[in-house]
């Protein structure tokens, strides 16, 4: 009986144990979501208030653009030929080759250009925003600066978040381009068509809500992949593995969103298109 007596007592604690752990588990989920919201609204808040730091702000547009841009261009202008070299036998079987430049110019600009960038973003400038902030974060920089007197929030979170916010559209649109110049060389070794006729029939069957849409997501996106980086990073603890920690979850979190974004602006576009 007393060995019968133990072994239920130790399925109880082992039952009550792993409640703890669950409870534990869900409670800093919780207060993780409550932590990001409340950094999330705070930009929001810092934005407006002075002061306002427009060289820092340049200064991380020139971090986030110029240090992008050899990839972006050599990415996009790949996607261009591949996918056109990809399209064009699927068009051949049903004898409308005539129709590339305007699939490609729908494909590229509503969703491969903007994806794409942000997708190269998440990986190039979360991490390096996350393991950043990180690196400030657990050598007690950011403490050192709220001795000084400056706001480190604003310093470091708003401006970098404000030069993804504007940065990554002017991106996703030089990528678009670029991918449709891709196209291009194809196109026209294949055809010679000539570029100006290419450009007019790419953007021909574009709406303006098809630009909107695009534009409304790259903004979306720019925002995600900045705050996303600062917060892992502005919350980086234990040590230098904490650092490489914020850097990889910045990067895991922020692609995962950009993905669901992406699903939700097109469906509600998709609604306004048919209403």
């Amino acid at each position: 009986m007393r060995v019968k007596d133990c072994n239920s007592t130790m399925k109880m604690n082992t039952i009550g144990t792993k409640k703890v752990v669950f409870s534990k588990a869900v409670d800093n989920y919780l207060i993780g979501i409550d932590k990001a919201y409340r950094f999330t609204t705070r930009f929001f808040i810092e934005a407006f208030k002075k002061p306002f730091h427009f060289r820092e702000v340049i200064n991380q547009c020139f971090e986030v653009g110029l240090r992008s841009l050899a990839l972006i261009t050599v990415t996009g202008f790949i996607i261009g030929v591949v996918f056109t070299k990809q399209s064009r036998p699927s068009l051949e079987d049903f004898g409308a080759t005539s129709w590339l430049p305007s699939l490609m110019g729908i494909a590229l600009v509503k969703a491969l250009g903007p994806l794409v960038t942000a997708l190269i973003c998440a990986g190039k400038v979360g991490s390096s925003i996350g393991a950043e902030l990180g690196s400030m974060k657990v050598t007690e920089q950011i403490d050192a600066m709220e001795v000084s007197a400056i706001n480190p929030y604003k310093y470091l979170v708003v401006t970098r978040v404000m030069a993804t916010t504007i940065t990554i559209p002017l991106l996703a649109l030089y990528c678009s381009f670029i991918a449709l110049y891709g196209s291009y060389t194809n196109v026209h070794a294949e055809e010679s068509t000539g570029i100006t006729l290419f450009y007019q029939s790419a953007f021909k069957s574009l709406s303006f809500l098809d630009l909107f849409t695009s534009l409304t997501k790259t903004i979306v996106f720019g925002f995600t992949i900045g705050i996303i980086g600062c917060y892992k990073g502005f919350n980086a603890t234990q040590g230098t593995r904490g650092v490489g920690k914020a850097a990889n979850q910045a990067v895991v979190l922020a692609m995962f969103l950009v993905f669901l974004e992406e699903i939700v602006i097109v469906q509600i576009a998709n609604w306004i298109r048919y209403f």
